[in-house]
């Protein structure tokens, strides 16, 4: 009723009616309006890195940061190129764009700078063949209590990133 009001009343005095557009991107392929600028969130807990891994979902590639205790900060972003944390080196990554993943906790213990987290192939942290979207997971180090990861790309594509209990989550999605 009251739109018919509003649209008669419209009409009447000569105004073009304009619905108002949502702040967020109009939703694309599988729905997703994720967009590709930076995710990031200041810590409140950080717990110890213990393992990183990935998945193929039907929309989307997925990698997963599980830390010993809880993790709720993080910095990524898509970038020309990851470095090293520490020395500033450049990270070999495959793949049409990079985003750096960092983590804000250790991939050591704090108190006796034992690793947590046991890096094998700080090439091929994830076997990510087979993917999607992601061509490579490479280890960018652990300095100052935040991890560094380059993720690989297949293109600059709308990513998420969110945290459950004792996880970092990074969603890459397959298209626009």
């Amino acid at each position: 009723m009251k739109r018919r009001i509003a649209l008669l009343l419209a009409a009447v005095l000569g105004i073009t009616l304009v619905a108002p557009v949502a702040a967020s991107a109009t939703p694309g392929y599988c729905g997703i309006a994720w967009g590709s600028g930076v995710k990031s969130t200041w810590p409140t807990v950080s717990g110890a890195l213990t393992n990183i891994r990935s998945g193929r979902q039907e929309c989307y590639d997925r990698l997963v940061f599980d830390f010993r205790g809880e993790n709720d900060g993080y910095h990524v972003r898509y970038v020309d190129q990851v470095t090293h944390d520490g020395s500033g080196e450049p990270v070999p990554l495959r793949g049409g764009a990079f985003l750096q993943v960092a983590v804000h906790s250790p991939a050591y213990d704090p108190e006796t700078g034992t690793p947590t987290y046991p890096v094998g192939d700080p090439a091929e942290l994830v076997d990510v063949t087979g993917y999607s979207t992601f061509r490579q997971v490479a280890w960018a180090g652990s300095f100052e209590g935040t991890t560094t990861v380059g993720l690989g790309v297949r293109a600059r594509l709308p990513f998420r990133v969110f945290t459950l209990p004792g996880r970092v989550v990074v969603d890459v999605a397959h298209f626009w």
